[in-house]
């Protein structure tokens, strides 16, 4: 039976959860479809191109469609709920962030932030701060999911000094400290990276 290019990306999204971004190879994709490598080249001609397609199925699983602004709703808001869809498609995937931020011919990307700078336009944005306030927003959520699917190597945690770090960093720890104590979580973390982002256009 001949292999159909969506029965391969789903192989391939469990070949990336099991084995991570280096481990999505065009040959390990054939041996686990039984076939051999030459047959997947109809599909994909490299493994840039299989990686694209499979940032793609990625953000279609949350992107099928962009919902508009609602009536009543800030541009401000609706943005930030966006880059939360954004992030949560990302980091349902081992290595989700690499593969997405690494996609730049991805179209549903590209769609995602033409709706982006369309909807700050319309909200009376000027074109140019809308572009970089997205491209911004876009950049800062793809860069904290590659860091939260990147944790520390375990040899390096067994050699860390803690105290020692926290005596040479006492502002950053104080900090840290200060802003989990009072019960937050990474993803208010998140979305308050976010609105620093946002905001920056009525700074002084």
């Amino acid at each position: 039976m001949a292999l159909n290019k969506e029965d391969i990306l789903q192989e391939a999204l469990s070949l990336l959860n099991e084995s991570g971004l280096e481990g999505v190879t065009l040959r390990k994709l054939a041996s686990r479809l039984g076939v051999q490598a030459p047959a997947l080249y109809w599909h994909f001609k490299n493994k840039a191109v299989l990686v694209n397609e499979i940032a793609e199925a990625i953000l279609q699983k949350e992107f099928a469609e962009i919902k508009p602004r609602g009536e009543g709703e800030s541009w401000k808001e609706w943005l930030i709920a966006l880059l939360n869809r954004l992030r949560k498609a990302m980091l349902a995937y081992t290595d989700g962030g690499r593969v997405v931020a690494g996609a730049h011919l991805s179209l549903t990307m590209a769609d995602l932030s033409e709706a982006a700078i369309k909807t700050l336009c319309e909200a009376g944005v000027s074109l140019r701060e809308s572009r970089l306030i997205v491209l911004t927003a876009v950049h800062y959520t793809f860069g904290r999911v590659i860091e939260e699917q990147s944790p520390p190597p375990k040899e390096g945690l067994e050699r860390f000094d803690a105290e020692r770090f926290k005596q040479d960093h006492p502002y950053m720890m104080a900090g840290i400290e200060e802003y989990f104590g009072s019960g937050r979580t990474v993803d208010d973390l998140f979305n308050d990276g976010l609105r620093l982002i946002v905001d920056l256009r009525n700074a002084d």
